[in-house]
């Protein structure tokens, strides 16, 4: 009999997600701090408008992060917390163009390129280890990113 952990998925599985979703924590956060800086140095001609829409998605990403960690922990593992593993982990790099509202728009549809890559990654993933918890809030996060990536685009006129 395979060992379960305390939420009924198997001791094994359930370490292949969580390590799968500490890179995605690493993810989140690089690219948390990124959009704060974006949110506080926006310059320019539409700084009123960015400046509203970047405050918008670095609380979004904030919310994601506490779930990302919590749905770690629920799995029976511990999520990474320091920002020198983030930074090692994560494909996102710390931005140091944050005044530009077209660069930093940019970034963040590359940001969101890398992490609903990976989110669709641990769709499969979960599915497969019978994770329906894991598997809901990847599939919760893909809907409304994909709105967000299409926003984004079309302020960018494309």
């Amino acid at each position: 009999m395979k060992k379960l952990n305390a939420i009924g998925l198997t001791k094994s599985e359930s370490k292949v997600l969580a390590n799968k979703l500490n890179t995605l924590l690493a993810e989140y956060s690089i690219f948390y701090q990124n959009v704060r800086g974006y949110h506080w140095n926006i310059k320019g001609e539409k700084f009123f408008e960015l400046h509203v829409k970047f405050e918008e998605l670095y609380n979004d990403l904030l919310l994601k992060i506490d779930e990302v960690a919590e749905r770690i922990l629920t799995l029976g593992h511990s999520p990474n917390h320091k920002y020198s593993d983030y930074k090692k982990a994560s494909q996102i790099k710390e931005s140091s163009e944050v005044s530009d509202g077209i660069k930093a728009v940019n970034n963040i549809l590359e940001s969101f390129s890398v992490i609903i890559k990976m989110q669709r990654e641990l769709l499969t993933i979960s599915e497969e280890a019978n994770d329906e918890g894991t598997n809901a809030l990847m599939s919760d996060y893909i809907r409304a990113q994909e709105k967000l990536v299409w926003m984004y685009s079309a302020f960018l006129g494309r």
